[in-house]
């Protein structure tokens, strides 16, 4: 999977590595502020603990 993504890339080496650490860099953003907080809304309702005495 790797070498092929790595084939369809343009460029020299150079830009291959730079478009691969922005493409990187937009998984890590479209992560942490839309999947994660979305997966955390899901899960909200699990995390409420309550004990009575």
């Amino acid at each position: 999977m790797y070498a092929a993504l790595w084939r369809i890339l343009p460029g020299p080496v150079w830009a291959r590595i730079l478009i691969l650490l922005v493409l990187l860099a937009a998984v890590l953003f479209v992560l942490a502020f839309w999947v994660f907080p979305w997966i955390d809304y899901l899960t909200a309702p699990v995390q409420d603990v309550t004990v009575d005495r």
